[in-house]
């Protein structure tokens, strides 16, 4: 075991490290938790060490920005920054900044591990590829997170060279919506990174972990049997829902059970600085409808910036915004206008945060045969409709809110939610468990989840977020124009502890064929709560949710050949990270008495591009 227990939230828009070191027993109550400010280029050739990292990789040309400008205390002349310097330049140099790879990393409909981004980097006009000179790199999702995760490892190996990351006990976390897939994707990133041991936490759960650590022994005055919390995360680019209870565990003592998780909504700030450039374009009337791909983007951070500053408490009444021109025309041709703090206070609360009835639903829109490729971000962007959604689905009615994520900072659009929610109950709003740093919340609570782990501190319950089902086709002759259905057997159910036993389903006459590629489905419901390991159902009619299939080719022997079927029956486990095992084990054991043989395991894993 290393001197360290590490937390560190891989953000959308902002990283954050936070640590609690075991040999430190100086507090009345043992070691403490404390963030770790991560240094970083902050300006050409200036280096600083800040409370987190915002999620910017910068990959610029030599004659845009030269490699001594962004030299770090471990590495002289790097080919890229990360962090405020890379968020700040990006606004000047959109084509070579990366942004918001966390939401590339859970975006099902792309390859993750393809080099996408920055996305249309070098998709420049023509006017413009001639002062951007070479086109560039280009970093698949993966990459770009590993790298946050290797500046960050860099950053705690040189203030702790007696400890290095690689060596401590690193709890990473992703949000409660991402699926198997998106887990091990970041998962993959970390290992990049050198960090091969990690263990994956909820962000949700995390936030609410790090507000255990700071009420103390207070956390049971302020909560009773039957209390519901909701923890309402909306950061850069996601939108996170869960619901923790307060329960008593039937011997007199008050426990805690995360007993829901919403869906992964894609659905943040992002959305919020997309909107606000789309108003200055408005703003700017004929000149913002011709903006170039890149001036676009260059408006889209400084709308970011500007928002920013308006939400914060002690807003300017405006703020100026201003679009440099392009080529030779560069002064001449550079457009202005500004925000007002009025007008974003309008634009954001009734757009994002409307009061809406308690049974609103999301709007739908009608599904274009083509569509530009993209993320897939919500439809509706009214985070109070989905919210209204989540709650009547799970059949909850809050009783306390813990907000988390960058955008909740804003007092304006907490005090939204809580009136919003405090309506549907008939208050004038709904408690708020205050205490928790929004930006280092999710980090703090990750150390201290270390600490739980090892005995010292609360443990919410919960297990998995959703339940997982594996596809089987159904024995039937063939017709011709019509494929075999397909039957969803529970793998997994809600609720399943990680990190605990193989459990072992009811028999089942399966065939599983080995020797040649082969195809597994596999699906997930965060609504199916009830369903044991083995109950079959229709995905189509129980609204399950397909995830990405698994090709791979599991190896003959055991007897059999390439192409057969072998009669096996199955047994599952979640591992610590988060990810579904699935162990597919012979009827007939094998005849040389190795039990290794006989036994193929199916997991989520990375398809590697030839």
């Amino acid at each position: 075991m290393g001197q360290f227990i590490v937390g560190i939230d891989l953000g959308t828009t902002n990283c954050a490290v936070a640590a609690v070191d075991l040999a430190d027993n100086a507090g009345d109550h043992g070691p403490q938790i404390k963030s770790f400010a991560v240094p970083q280029v902050v300006a050409s050739g200036q280096v600083e060490p800040l409370s987190s990292l915002p999620s910017f990789l910068l990959l610029p040309s030599t004659h845009e920005v030269s490699p001594q400008e962004m030299s770090l205390p471990w590495v002289d002349s790097p080919s890229h920054t990360v962090g405020l310097w890379a968020r700040e330049r990006g606004a000047e140099l959109p084509h070579r900044v990366v942004s918001s790879a966390k939401s590339w990393l859970s975006h099902p409909g792309v390859d993750r591990t393809a080099p996408l981004l920055p996305w249309r980097g070098a998709k420049l006009e023509s006017d413009e590829a001639d002062d951007a000179g070479e086109e560039g790199a280009r970093l698949s999702p993966v990459e770009a997170s590993s790298m946050y995760l290797s500046h960050i490892r860099d950053a705690w190996n040189h203030a702790h060279p007696d400890a290095p990351l690689e060596t401590q006990d690193v709890l990473l976390t992703v949000p409660a919506s991402f699926d198997a897939v998106a887990r091990e994707l970041t998962v993959v990133a970390a290992r990049q990174a050198g960090l091969e041991n990690v263990t994956l936490l909820e962000e949700p759960q995390a936030a609410f972990y790090a507000w255990l650590a700071q009420a103390g022994h207070g956390w049971r005055q302020r909560l009773s049997p039957g209390d519901v919390v909701l923890v309402c995360d909306v950061g850069g680019g996601t939108t996170d829902f869960s619901i923790i209870k307060a329960i008593d565990d039937g011997s007199g003592n008050l426990a805690l059970e995360r007993v829901a998780v919403g869906d992964h909504i894609l659905l943040g700030g992002d959305n919020m600085d997309l909107a606000l450039a789309h108003l200055c374009m408005q703003q700017l009337g004929e000149s913002g409808s011709k903006l170039s791909t890149m001036q676009h983007r260059a408006l889209v951070f400084a709308c970011r910036r500007a928002k920013e500053q308006l939400l914060a408490t002690q807003a300017p009444d405006s703020v100026p915004i201003t679009v440099l021109g392009r080529g030779s025309k560069l002064i001449g041709s550079t457009l202005r206008t500004e925000l007002a703090k009025d007008q974003v206070h309008h634009f954001v609360l009734d757009g994002f945060f409307p009061f809406v009835p308690v049974d609103a639903r999301p709007q739908k829109r009608r599904v274009m045969g083509l569509r530009e490729m993209g993320l897939p971000y919500a439809n509706d962007a009214a985070v109070t409709r989905h919210l209204a959604e989540f709650l009547a689905r799970h059949g909850q009615r809050p009783s306390a809110i813990l907000f988390n994520g960058g955008v909740m900072g804003s007092a304006l659009l907490r005090d939204r939610v809580a009136q919003a929610l405090g309506l549907w109950e008939g208050r004038s709003d709904t408690p708020v468990l205050a205490g928790n740093d929004l930006n280092l919340a999710v980090a703090l609570g990750a150390a201290y989840y270390g600490l739980v782990r090892q005995g010292r501190g609360i443990r919410i319950r919960g297990g998995t977020a959703r339940a997982y089902y594996i596809g089987i086709e159904s024995a039937m002759p063939a017709i011709p124009g019509f494929p075999p259905p397909i039957k969803a057997m529970c793998v997994a159910p809600f609720g399943m502890e990680e990190g605990g036993r193989s459990v072992k389903l009811p028999d089942e006459e399966l065939g599983l064929v080995v020797g040649e590629p082969a195809e597994f489905r596999f699906f997930s419901s965060t609504d199916r709560q009830n369903d044991e390991p083995g109950k079959l159902v229709d995905p189509e009619q129980a609204g399950l949710q397909e995830l990405a299939p698994v090709h791979t080719l599991l190896p003959a022997g055991h007897g059999a050949q390439a192409g057969d079927a072998v009669a096996v029956s199955l047994e599952s486990r979640v591992s610590e990270l988060g990810t579904l095992e699935l162990w597919c084990v012979a009827r007939q054991p094998a005849v040389d008495g190795n039990s290794d043989e006989g036994r193929w395991k199916l997991e989520y894993s990375v398809r590697h591009q030839d």
